[in-house]
């Protein structure tokens, strides 16, 4: 008898698929709009507030201390109390820290909002990619993930207008800036009601019956007839979540998961290292190289541009290449680019270096959020990508307080080359995890 989930995984990309896809993508957009606004507030604080690098470093790395934190606790809720409560939460939790982060009135208070901000944002990105991953029909589910990190770029690329068009306006053009952020908050309730809850997740707790009703809805949106499974239709009524025999949990470092969780948390430390390292800090460099405020602001703008076709080569790419080659190859071009960052010194390379290292950074998280979901049984697959992304999280925020530090030793040169280094040690891990294209994911 065919199972749910293989039901699901045998369906062509309906339109039941896209509206889950925009519908988690909306709110990635805004977990990276959220992001990347404080680069730019950085920036503008440096000079309304005459902050030393240490008290920017912190400002810049605080948020990622509590996205390593949230990271860690979204995917271990998600697995036990489901993908779309945990994405709604976190939705409300950040929006409402970012809300309040506006009315700042000391860098301690900034920097207890953005710790706050942290545990949302950190908490939702694996949980959605996991959410995603799971009801993505198998032949396209990397480039459906692919798609769905795509997302981000637009999130940055909102933050790169915003802080072009808004923060240089006014002295408090960086309150009206995180006051934007807000709009997570009301986003919350279309995740929490207009979004499905993972069939997988409903299954493992009983809910059958919620089960194969989603499955049946995305059936009827392909024009498949429906073929239940006879076992499995027992009346949640009957049934309750206490009575059902739940599959063991088991570990992300067991026997047979170890290798592949050691290799996945490299490359998550390789690429938040060096992503927001040089992201986070991209336009107070560039203020510091001697441009203006609202030059250094334009040429991030440009350079933010090139995420979006990185995302594009990488979702073709990931179903042509697989998973593996096309997440190496892009962490090879992001070490090299950012080589490149460091030596150069017009205008002019500054940007291209800058947009070539968007382009291949960008589609290496693509690749990156596509693998991770893919690698764990369902027991423990919000834990598995969400326990990467937290150690991850470490190197966020490790780099945005070594970056000075890099700066006043060796300048722009000796920090790219430590981010292009860390690419290459991510690239190398990369290459030995195994390749998923096209299988089922594991139940067990």
């Amino acid at each position: 008898m065919t199972t749910r989930t293989q039901r699901l995984d045998d369906l062509p990309f309906t339109g039941r698929h896209r509206r889950l896809l925009t519908g988690s993508g909306v709110g990635w957009a805004l977990d990276a709009m959220d992001v990347g606004l404080i680069s730019f507030v950085m920036a503008a604080l440096a000079v309304q507030w005459d902050l030393s690098s240490t008290q920017l470093s912190w400002i810049g790395s605080i948020g990622f201390v509590g996205m390593a934190i949230g990271a860690s606790l979204g995917g271990l809720l998600a697995d036990r109390i489901g993908r779309r409560q945990v994405f709604a939460a976190t939705l409300l939790v950040y929006g409402l820290a970012t809300g309040a982060a506006a009315l700042s009135t000391s860098v301690a208070m900034l920097i207890a909002l953005r710790f706050v901000v942290g545990l949302g944002l950190g908490a939702e990105l694996p949980v959605a990619s996991t959410l995603v991953s799971e009801f993505a029909p198998r032949k396209v589910r990397g480039r459906v993930v692919v798609a769905l990190e795509a997302f981000w770029a637009v999130g940055w690329l909102l933050a790169a207008l915003i802080g072009y068009f808004v923060v240089p306006t006014s002295d408090n053009g960086w309150r009206w800036a995180l006051a934007v952020g807000l709009v997570p908050a009301a986003y919350a309730l279309v995740v929490r009601f207009g979004l499905p809850e993972s069939v997988r997740y409903l299954e493992s707790r009983g809910r059958h019956a919620e089960a194969e009703e989603i499955v049946r809805d995305y059936e009827r949106s392909a024009g498949v007839t429906s073929v239940p499974e006879d076992s499995d239709d027992t009346d949640d009524s009957e049934q309750s979540v206490a009575e059902v025999e739940r599959p063991p949990r088991g570990s992300v470092w067991a026997p047979s998961l170890r290798r592949r969780t050691a290799a996945l948390w490299i490359v998550w430390f390789g690429i938040n290292f060096s992503y927001y390292g040089a992201f986070i800090w991209l336009p107070s460099l560039l203020v510091a190289q001697g441009f203006d405020l609202v030059t250094s602001f334009g040429y991030t703008l440009l350079i933010t541009l090139a995420q979006l076709p990185g995302y594009g080569v990488a979702a073709w790419l990931i179903e042509v290449w697989g998973r593996r080659l096309t997440l190496g190859v892009f962490l090879a071009g992001s070490a090299v680019s950012a080589g490149l960052f460091g030596l150069a010194e017009t205008p002019g390379t500054i940007v291209a270096a800058g947009m070539a290292l968007s382009f291949f950074n960008l589609g290496a998280w693509g690749a990156l959020y596509a693998i991770g979901p893919e690698l764990y049984p369902t027991p423990v697959r919000g834990a598995g990508t969400g326990s990467a992304a937290a150690f991850g999280r470490l190197a966020s925020i490790i780099a945005p307080l070594l970056v000075p530090v890099l700066l006043g030793a060796g300048g722009n040169g000796l920090v790219f080359g430590a981010f292009a280094a860390s690419f290459v040690v991510a690239a190398v891990a990369a290459f030995t995890l195994p390749e998923r294209a096209g299988t089922v994911l594991d139940e067990r």
